[in-house]
């Protein structure tokens, strides 16, 4: 459903993908190939350092229910079971991992004027967490709690509140127990296809804020270039072309401009699809 307020971790997530997406620090590689049958396998690989470690991702989709099965370096495997519209505007993913003996199961609901989603670990104290967005297209206002039958205690309650127009959005959230606000916003430039956005994270406990200010620019239909600084002097810059249809290649870089004589860091993701 495209209209209605979203989830409530919809609010803000404009802003924290353009200053956060993509500026990888390391080196990845993904490879995905797919079958006649519809089944589709992806191999990544990412590099920090010189620790280096690999997963294959085996999905298939049959109508409205997806299965993914991940093996990873470690020998974990992970199971995750999605049927999207099981009724109207519900969703519902079903996860498990071993040998860890872990998983999850979560429930997502979406409506005009509401978004809810619900999680509960499948163990025998679980944590159960509950998230709520309500108002209409355009705006939402929500928050989230985590509660740990185990211990009897909130693990995190949050809050917040998103405006989000064609090409503007704003959010405001009180977030790590009350600790953190942070206040977001985005602009979109349809005539010079640029994007900008701001944010400033203030924590209470040590009176700490960080602003960041960032912007990315279509060069043209098939390469965008990002950048962003904050208040401390980090700044980050990338350049993301589409070489091949869904192919990716991302080089990114990030510097603090108050010790420049520390070593650049550079990352490097590729990105293959057929």
């Amino acid at each position: 459903m495209g209209k209605g307020p979203g989830l409530f971790s919809d609010i803000g997530k404009k802003a924290k993908d353009l200053l956060t997406k993509d500026y990888l620090q390391d080196q990845k590689l993904v490879i995905t190939t797919e079958t006649e049958s519809g089944i589709s396998f992806t191999s990544s690989s990412l590099k920090k350092g010189d620790l280096l470690t690999c997963d294959i991702l085996t999905q298939f989709k049959n109508k409205n229910v997806t299965t993914e099965i991940k093996v990873d370096t470690n020998s974990a495997v992970s199971t995750t079971v999605t049927v999207d519209e099981l009724a109207r505007g519900l969703k519902t993913i079903l996860s498990a991992t071993v040998p860890d003996n872990s998983g999850k199961l979560e429930a997502q609901y979406r409506h005009e004027h509401a978004g809810i989603c619900s999680v509960v670990g499948l163990t025998s104290v679980p944590v159960v967490e509950l998230s709520a967005a309500f108002g209409g297209e355009g705006f939402a206002l929500g928050g989230e709690v985590a509660f740990d039958t185990g211990s009897g205690v909130f693990k995190k309650y949050n809050a917040g509140v998103g405006l989000i127009k064609p090409d503007f959005s704003a959010a405001l959230l009180v977030s790590d127990k009350a600790e953190t606000l942070k206040a977001s916003c985005l602009y979109y430039f349809d005539d010079i296809k640029t994007t900008v956005a701001g944010e400033v994270l203030h924590r209470l406990p040590n009176s700490n804020t960080t602003f960041t200010v960032g912007c990315a620019h279509a060069l043209d239909s098939l390469t965008t270039v990002k950048a962003r600084l904050n208040n401390h002097g980090n700044l980050g810059a990338l350049l993301q072309h589409e070489f091949m249809p869904k192919s990716t290649l991302t080089i990114s870089t990030e510097v603090d401009t108050k010790a420049l004589d520390r070593n650049t860091k550079v990352g490097l993701a590729v990105a293959l699809k057929p």
